[in-house]
Order: structure tokens, then C-alpha cells, then sequence
């Protein structure tokens, strides 16, 4: 199990310190310089010794650099003082210990913060890119430079413990299978992106769920076709998945527009008997207001140019005919309500099935990453509190209704309830909410 050790924080600072300090003996000896050298290697070792249980090699190596890093600032404050005391006490000094002092001790701490900054900017997976700029800007600004210090540490500290600790309870209940359900799970994707091996659209998700025993297959539908066609696709993919799996049915979970689609492909193309739960996630069920807005009033000359840009990149990404405009019309409110009123005389096809939906609050716009950071307040102005792009009232559908508040600035936003930031978030855990979320339709029987 994962452990810190927090009193190698404080040896390591006083071996550190104690390096730097011994260059005042200098003027006593040479042969204190393997004093020094030896308190320095020795400074460079602990750090490796911080923690106990960290899960991989990635993480150990990011934990001996962020431990350097968080001792970094606190050697300062004793070094610092005692070279500026020393000019003030010069005479009983001489300006060659003084200058030896200076330079042994610039030479030691820039060695020892780079070790640590280095390595945890090529270790860290949640250390983003603004954070990295931000430390580059800041590096020199006295003060704003420890602050983002500060920072880096914090994130990357908690990357190592958080990932550390999922890794001890992942082998802990590996024998349980806790997301070993009946049926195979079908995740189904939502607009403008596809499925794809090297850029998963639910991010760490889907392998978070198949070390607990998941069987996890993905819908393959065009990421920007009109929910009819989607639908179709949807169709050949629960068809093949049945067919390689010999299971009965499939449990669908999906995110956006991909749940229109598979109400769609359940209702109206026969999949009814071939499905055992259909669960959305933050799927527009009543339509986007906002996007209706934008698609009624935005100039007929931009909105074909961003639909062939798009076209375009789509068809080389592997759509086959991507319709950039009926992908969005199908989301608006009137798109939504054409949908459903075409669906509601077959409502009974989903006798028999579960069916569950949920939606989140981003509770501030900067909270949000881009572009959803941008499209928050629009979207409130239309359709209330909402993700980023779908509102509050539009994600209610099926059985059972969860709408998920995240205290604090952030909130949970459109794109982190898919992990497409790959971030871990205060008070959220993405993928422990998907392996609840698995793990109680295993307890259903599906």
C-alpha cells in the first residue's frame, strides 16, 4: 500500500542545507570538500526513499523529483539569510570563504532544482501545458517563482498518491471482477469525434473498467452523421459484438449525441431484443437551445465554410460522409423534438430494458477547458444551468435520473464526464464513477 514518509522530506533538508553550509570550513581544510560532496550525494539519494508503495516505474521517478522540488524552497530560507548575514560579517569572513560559499551553494541548488523540475516535467501526466509555461514564465520572478513551485508540487504530489492508491485498490478487488457483467458493454461515442485506439475518446476510462473484469466494445459511428445514419451503424455494431461475443444483448453506455443515436437505433431499427440497459451521459434529450440559436442566425456563408472545413478533416479522420450541418440540427431543441415525436409511438420497444441517464453542472465558465470555457454562458443564457453545452433539463431521460454536483470552482463539465483531459479533478473521480456506474448494472443481473 502506498505510504509517506514525511521525515525523509526533513533529513533530506538538512543534508542539503548542511552541503551547502560546509563550505564555510573550507577555510579550516580542503578535505572538507568530501564533506561536502558527501552530503550532496546523500541529499540526491533520499528523495528516492519519500514514499512506499508508489505503483510503476513512471510515478517513482516523478515522486524522487517532486520530493526534491518540495524541499527545494525551505533550503533557501536558511541558505539565503546566512550568505546575506555573511556580507554584513565579512571581517570575521574572509571574501574568498564568502565567494567559495556563494558559488559551491549556487552550484549545489541549481543542480538539485533541476533534477527535480526536469524529471517531473517529463514524468508528470497531469502537470498540463499551461502549468509548464507558467513555470517557465515565472522561473525568474522572485516569489511568483516559489508560488508556481508550489504548484507543480501539489499536482504532481497528488498524481503520485492518487495513482498509487487506484493501483492498490484495483489489485485489491481484482479477484471480485466487480465490472464483470453479463452482457458486453458497448460505449458509444458523441459528436465530432470517432473511436479510436490511440486517442480514446473516454480516455482512461475504458481500461480502468477492463481491469475490474469489463468486456468493453465501442459504437464506430461517423462523428459527424445525422442520428438516422449513426443509428444504422450503431446497428452493425451491436450485431457484431453479439456475433464475436455469443452473448444475448449488450449494455450501452453513451455519452452526447450518442445516446440520441442509440434511442434512436433501439426504437426504430429493430435492436430492442438485443439490448439489455441503455445508459446516456450528458445526452441533449430535449435539444440544445444554443445550438438552435447558432444554426438560425449564424451567416449562411459561415456556417458553410466551418461545415466543409470540417467535412473535410472528418472524411480524412474516417467518416465516409460527414454532415456537419444535420450533426448539429439534430441536437438543436426542434432537431430533439422531430426525434422524439418520431420515437414516442415506439416508447414500448424499451419495455424490459433499463434505462438510466445522467447529467453535471460546470459551476463556473473558467473552470472549463477550451472551447467550453467559452460556450458556458451562452448556453446558461438559453438553457440554464448546464455542462458547458448541454443543459440542466435536457439531460433527464429513462428510468433513473442522476444529475452530479462537484463542489468548488470547477464543477464537472461535457468533456470530463468522457476523461477527454485526462485529468484527475478535486472531488470527482471519472473513473471510479464509471466502475460504479458498471458495477451496478453487474448487481442488476445485465
Amino acid at each position: 500500500m502506498y505510504k509517506q514518509r514525511p521525515a525523509i522530506k526533513v533529513v533530506d533538508g538538512i543534508f542539503i542545507t548542511a552541503a551547502c553550509l560546509s563550505t564555510f570550513l573550507y577555510g579550516i581544510s580542503y578535505w572538507f570538500i568530501v564533506l561536502t560532496a558527501v552530503l550532496t550525494v546523500t541529499a540526491f539519494i533520499l528523495p528516492g526513499f519519500y514514499a512506499a508503495g508508489i505503483a510503476g516505474g513512471r510515478l517513482k521517478i516523478c515522486s524522487y523529483g517532486n520530493t526534491i522540488l518540495a524541499v527545494f524552497p525551505y533550503t533557501l530560507l536558511i541558505v539565503v539569510p546566512v550568505f546575506i548575514a555573511s556580507l554584513f560579517f565579512h571581517e570575521q569572513l574572509t571574501w574568498k570563504a564568502i565567494i567559495i560559499y556563494a558559488c559551491v551553494t549556487i552550484g549545489i541548488l541549481n543542480a538539485y532544482f533541476w533534477t527535480g523540475i526536469i524529471i517531473v516535467y517529463l514524468t508528470s501526466k497531469q502537470i498540463g501545458i499551461s502549468k509548464r509555461l507558467l513555470g517557465i514564465f515565472c522561473g525568474m520572478i522572485p516569489v511568483a517563482n516559489l508560488f508556481v513551485l508550489s504548484i507543480i508540487v501539489k499536482i504532481a504530489g497528488r498524481e503520485v498518491r492518487e495513482e498509487s492508491e487506484r493501483y492498490w485498490r484495483n489489485e485489491a478487488r481484482k479477484a471480485d471482477q466487480i465490472c464483470k457483467t453479463k452482457y458486453p458493454i458497448l460505449m458509444v461515442h458523441g459528436v465530432f469525434f470517432r473511436d479510436s485506439e490511440h486517442l480514446n475518446y473516454w480516455g482512461r476510462v475504458p481500461s480502468e473498467l477492463i481491469k475490474n473484469g469489463a468486456v468493453i466494445y465501442y459504437g464506430g459511428q461517423e462523428s459527424a452523421g445525422d442520428v438516422r445514419t449513426c443509428a444504422m451503424q450503431l446497428k452493425k455494431a451491436i450485431v457484431k459484438v453479439i456475433e464475436e461475443t455469443g452473448a444475448e444483448k449488450v449494455n450501452i453506455i453513451a455519452h452526447s449525441k450518442g445516446g440520441l443515436d442509440s434511442r434512436y437505433c433501439i426504437c426504430m431499427l429493430g435492436m430492442a431484443p438485443y439490448v439489455a440497459s441503455l445508459t446516456t451521459v450528458n445526452t441533449p434529450h430535449h435539444g440544445c437551445e444554443f445550438a438552435e440559436y447558432l444554426m438560425n442566425n449564424a451567416p449562411d456563408k459561415l456556417r458553410d465554410t466551418v461545415a466543409a472545413a470540417y467535412n473535410k478533416g472528418a472524411r480524412l479522420a474516417g467518416d465516409k460522409n460527414p454532415d456537419f450541418v444535420k450533426a448539429v440540427t439534430d441536437l438543436t431543441k426542434a432537431g430533439v423534438e422531430t426525434l422524439n415525436a418520431e420515437m414516442a409511438p415506439m416508447a414500448g420497444q424499451f419495455n424490459g430494458i433499463y434505462t438510466q441517464s445522467f447529467g453535471s453542472k460546470l459551476n463556473h465558465a473558467v473552470s472549463g477547458k477550451f472551447p467550453l470555457n467559452m460556450s458556458y454562458h451562452f448556453v446558461k443564457h438559453f438553457d440554464g444551468y448546464n455542462d458547458g453545452l448541454v443543459g440542466e433539463e435536457s439531460f433527464k431521460w429513462g428510468q433513473d435520473y442522476h444529475f452530479l454536483i462537484n463542489k468548488g470552482i470547477r464543477g464537472i463539465s461535457h468533456a470530463d464526464m468522457i476523461d477527454l483531459n485526462r485529468e484527475n479533478i478535486d472531488g470527482f473521480d471519472i473513473r471510479e464513477f464509471y466502475i460504479d456506474l458498471v458495477h451496478g448494472l453487474k448487481e442488476k443481473g445485465l
